[in-house]
């Protein structure tokens, strides 16, 4: 069979199967014909998507989290951020949500700074960084005992958490795609989106599974 053109091939999905299935992830594998007509497998995860914010104050400090992650076995620097509960959850509502759980905050105006595909290789996860001013404090509900219950709040100027991001302080992907992002926008570069912008890469398919 002969190649397509660069660029115009749709990579068709020929089989799927399911390969396991937990509270927040599942895994398939998909079977794919590729450009000269072979087929490959490919093993996706599965992600209900998620948001993170931005939150930033008068003075220009960024809200930051010091969170333990298991995976890397170690505590990051990261934006407050959490996932999208149920299929066609609004992402404001969730940002909000999670902007109240784990900082204590409240915004009055959002807008969205940047989308992430963290890991498109093999993850479907796509995360929507909102843009949080007029900030106000609100009462926060108890954590019980996971990782959250365990946050490290700061206030970080902005200008010193682009260069902790330059220096590999900040490495958690979205908190580094948002710092820079808003410094952009900080420095004239580009204009924060309407809340409703569209969002073509939101993930689907896991929370059709769980629906």
């Amino acid at each position: 069979m002969s190649r397509s053109t660069p660029g115009t091939h749709d990579f068709p999905i020929t089989a799927s199967r399911d390969i396991y299935e937990g509270r927040v992830m599942a895994v398939r594998a998909d079977t794919v014909r590729m450009p000269g007509g072979r087929e490959a497998t490919r093993e996706i995860v599965e992600h209900p998507g998620a948001v993170a914010i931005a939150a930033v104050d008068e003075q220009d400090r960024l809200m930051m989290i010091l969170q333990y992650r298991h995976a890397v076995r170690r505590r990051l620097w990261e934006m407050p951020a959490g996932l999208l509960d149920h299929a066609g959850e609004d992402p404001v509502a969730a940002a909000a949500r999670e902007l109240a759980e784990e900082v204590g905050l409240a915004a009055e105006h959002w807008s969205v700074l940047v989308d992430a595909v963290p890991s498109p290789g093999f993850s479907e996860e796509a995360i929507r960084v909102f843009l949080a001013t007029g900030l106000t404090e609100v009462d926060r509900p108890d954590l019980g005992d996971d990782e959250e219950s365990e946050l490290e709040l700061r206030w970080i100027p902005l200008a010193e958490a682009v260069d902790m991001a330059l220096r590999g302080e900040i490495v958690n992907a979205t908190a580094v795609a948002g710092v820079l992002a808003l410094q952009a926008v900080r420095d004239g570069h580009g204009e924060p989106r309407p809340t409703d912008a569209p969002w073509p890469d939101r993930p689907t398919a896991f929370a059709k599974r769980k629906s």
